[in-house]
């Protein structure tokens, strides 16, 4: 497979699910919104603080409003993380790579962008319409994510569009719970208090994890809920889970298998953080902290994307040695 459509394929994927994120980004302040009592205002600071995206906001905006905040993180084209800068940049990939993927992946992604790019902000006038609007992204996103599970052969198109998939679902699973720990940072009190719990449970809800945690935790406790997200092997939105996705394709891109060692630095990355997370203990991270724990494992996702792009996507052709004699004995006749 051409290094160009691997790349392709792989961020084509990555947007998809940064998409379907960021409407749920928004979903943490919408569920928080209908539980918090009448005399909390809500906080929309966090949402760009955990995204990293604040730095810019406040280069085009004064205040984070839920207004402002909203339209930053959906139609505004000068935030490359918007859903329509993403889903642009995912439509693009997809259109220069129409021979490798499905038909249906492509036409799933083409309506989305037509549909997307006839919505205006000023239809998203009150609560009830933006949750719609939300709701409805979230859904087409998995749709697309349907239709690729169930119309791509298991090649290694497939598994670079999985892997880039999951690591960034691991990615913004950890920035949820950021959300949460940047949202109780303007006010210590409201630790261990009702609102902490209402928010811990805006998080699960936020993730589509509320009723799987349910069914395997009695009690609604900050401890659970983050072992849950992190640490649980069988859903598939916690990061250990989602890590584990992404090594065994990249192992099967290679041919190979985890059981069977590492062959490049991308694999001995992924691999290396995959068996830390798997054998940490819940008690091992509130000793660590949370954030700093997130904001780890964060830096590290993104050296392991880096060393995906160095040993897969940027590679160099190879010269041959009649192309490196005829070029050595060109630049002697230029001597």
């Amino acid at each position: 497979m051409l290094s160009r459509v691997a790349n392709s394929i792989y961020w084509m994927n990555r947007y998809m699910e940064r998409i379907e994120n960021y409407a749920r980004f928004v979903g943490v302040n919408f569920n928080l919104a209908l539980d918090l009592p009448p005399n909390v205002d809500e906080q929309w600071e966090p949402l760009l603080i955990a995204t990293a995206d604040n730095y810019l906001f406040h280069q085009y905006y004064e205040k984070a409003t839920r207004e402002d905040v909203i339209q930053f993180m959906t139609f505004d084209k000068r935030n490359p993380n918007s859903i329509v800068s993403c889903l642009s940049e995912a439509r693009e990939n997809a259109r220069t790579i129409r021979e490798t993927i499905s038909k249906e992946m492509w036409e799933t992604i083409n309506t989305f962008y037509l549909w997307l790019r006839d919505v205006s902000p000023d239809d998203l006038r009150n609560m009830d319409h933006m949750q719609g609007f939300f709701n409805e992204v979230k859904r087409r996103c998995q749709l697309f994510h349907g239709i690729v599970d169930s119309t791509i052969t298991r090649n290694e198109a497939w598994h670079f569009g999985r892997m880039g998939r999951h690591l960034e679902r691991a990615d913004k699973s950890s920035r949820f719970l950021d959300v949460k720990y940047f949202t109780l940072l303007q006010d210590t009190n409201t630790v261990g208090s009702t609102l902490d719990l209402m928010m811990w449970t805006a998080v699960l809800k936020s993730v589509s994890a509320y009723n799987m945690y349910r069914q395997t935790h009695l009690a609604l406790t900050p401890m659970n809920i983050v072992a849950f997200l992190i640490l649980d092997k069988l859903f598939p939105r916690s990061i250990a889970y989602c890590m584990r996705q992404a090594e065994l394709s990249l192992y099967c891109i290679a041919g190979s298998t985890p059981e069977r060692g590492y062959t490049n630095p991308a694999e001995k990355a992924l691999s290396k953080l995959r068996s830390e997370i798997e054998y940490t203990e819940i008690e091992d991270i509130f000793r660590t902290g949370l954030h700093q724990y997130l904001d780890q494992f964060q830096t590290r996702n993104n050296e392991i994307d880096n060393a995906i792009f160095d040993v897969y996507f940027g590679l160099k052709p190879v010269q041959s040695q009649s192309q490196t004699f005829n070029g050595q004995f060109q630049s002697q006749r230029m001597e």
